[in-house]
């Protein structure tokens, strides 16, 4: 499959070869290509975030970056990890008891939650939902509990898959991602998240997951009636958003780890600490999609742009 820069290459080429065919004077004969990629600007314009990351969704080829390899806290982007730990793990349908220390665990750090209740009893599938829409510190509790064996050996085990995917610059103190126990425990890099983006999104089971935008869990024999929705205004707003996580913690600022395809172009890109808010995570992201994509949609004709 083409790079991204490749498949802007393809349509200057084509537009090139479209303007020869309306009269405009080709190159001499025997000169040497000159194709540049067609940005107007060499950066996108009004990025906050301290580090952000753009890159090609397919091999990883940074298109564009700010403080790529400075470690910076990256809040509940952490549970993309957590997430990831666990789809490797398999046994997704395995019934899991939420543990009463997974309420309190929540009440104590001020962390979201997914609604759940000591003692309902939910499949580790669920719990994915419960944990990566609505970014709910009682489900990625739950899970490490349940998988790790205990918070430590699952907080070891996202670690180790960090240093297994060449995650370099990054460390994780706690599944999701809280500040604990401080605010600079866990940790890592614009350009090691955009390596844990890609291969998170190359799991089918993630990619479903990071990419739904409200899940109804029907009350059952052993839990409570739940619906979670996403807490990434990319994902419900942006056309071609598939994805990935938010976070947010006073340290971190706000946070968004993404995914898109436009046109048949995957770009795969994280801001960290863009102000105060999911909303400037988002315009954040946003200013650096349609920095980026601009060129591309723009040679298509209209309507012919797809998601």
């Amino acid at each position: 499959m083409q790079t991204f820069a490749r498949v802007l290459q393809a349509f200057v080429v084509s537009a090139m070869v479209v303007g020869v065919g309306q009269g405009i004077e080709a190159a001499p004969a025997g000169a040497a290509p000159q194709i540049q990629l067609p940005w107007l600007s060499p950066q996108p314009d009004g990025v906050q975030a301290d580090g952000a990351a753009l890159a090609d969704g397919v091999t990883g080829t940074m298109i564009w970056s700010r403080e790529a390899d400075t470690r910076i806290p990256i809040a509940s982007i952490a549970k993309a990890m957590t997430a990831l730990v666990v789809i490797n793990s398999g046994d997704l349908e395995r019934s899991i008891t939420v543990p009463a220390e997974a309420v309190a665990y929540c009440v104590r750090n001020n962390g979201s939650t997914a609604g759940l209740a000591a003692g309902e009893v939910l499949t580790a599938r669920q719990l994915l939902f419960a944990m990566m829409l609505p970014s709910g510190c009682d489900a990625a509790y739950t899970l490490a509990e349940s998988y790790g064996p205990g918070q430590d050996g699952f907080i070891g085990r996202m670690n180790d898959t960090a240093r297994q995917i060449g995650m370099g610059g990054t460390g994780f103190a706690d599944p999701s991602g809280l500040p604990a126990p401080d605010d600079y425990s866990t940790y890592s890099t614009p350009a090691a998240l955009i390596r844990l983006g890609l291969v998170a999104m190359g799991q089918p089971v993630f990619r479903e997951v990071a990419g739904t935008q409200t899940y109804h869990l029907p009350a059952g024999a052993g839990n409570r009636d739940h619906v979670w929705k996403t807490t990434n205004q990319l994902l419900r707003e942006y056309p071609g958003t598939i994805g990935i996580k938010t976070g947010s913690t006073d340290a971190a600022g706000a946070c968004l780890l993404f995914e898109t395809v436009r046109a048949g172009i995957p770009l795969i890109g994280v801001v960290l600490h863009s102000a105060d808010s999911g909303a400037a995570a988002k315009a954040d992201a946003e200013r650096m999609l349609n920095w980026a994509y601009g060129p591309t949609l723009a040679a298509l004709p209209t309507g012919s742009t797809g998601s």
